[in-house]
C-alpha cells in the first residue's frame, strides 16, 4: 500500500503532500486541483486521499485501496 496524500493549504494556494513528507509534491491554485492530482495518486497507490480544510483540519477522507473495514450491507 501507498503513502496517504494530504490536500493541504499553502502560502501560494493548495498542495498535495505524501504522508509524513515535509515537501509539498505539487502546489496548485485551487483545492479542486489539488484534490484531483491527490485522488491520481491514491488510486495508482492504493491509498488514501485526506482533504484539509483552511483551519488545517481534516474534513473529508477518501479511500481508493483495500479497505480493511468495508461497509456491512
Amino acid at each position: 500500500m501507498g503513502k496517504n496524500q494530504h490536500v493541504v493549504k499553502t502560502s501560494s494556494g493548495w498542495g498535495v503532500r505524501g504522508e509524513n513528507n515535509s515537501r509539498i509534491t505539487k502546489n496548485f491554485n485551487t483545492q479542486k486541483e489539488a484534490i484531483n492530482k491527490a485522488r491520481e495518486i491514491a488510486i495508482n497507490q492504493k491509498s488514501e486521499v485526506l482533504i484539509h480544510g483552511e483551519n488545517g483540519k481534516i474534513r473529508e477522507k477518501n479511500s481508493y485501496g483495500n479497505d480493511n473495514y468495508p461497509p456491512k450491507g
